[in-house]
């Protein structure tokens, strides 16, 4: 293998892991405010949220045709 390409190769595995540290060192500085709250979690209770609100409207909606049926 030529020189010149046995230094690029070691040039550019250099840049790599340069680039990572610096990356590292970068992200460290970067709090972690809401470390506990899961995605999955928070998009499970929107869609209970959800279905119990349309239940209680199709509830409602049951409740008031069976009370007054000659509408």
């Amino acid at each position: 293998m030529e020189t010149w390409k046995v230094i690029l190769i070691i040039a550019i595995v250099f840049g790599v892991v340069w680039s990572n540290i610096a990356l590292l060192k970068y992200s460290a500085k970067f709090e972690m405010k809401r470390l506990n709250q899961d995605p999955i979690e928070k998009a499970k209770a929107s869609l209970k949220e959800k279905e119990s609100t349309e239940n209680n409207d199709n509830k409602d909606n049951t409740e008031a045709k069976t009370k007054n049926p000659h509408q």
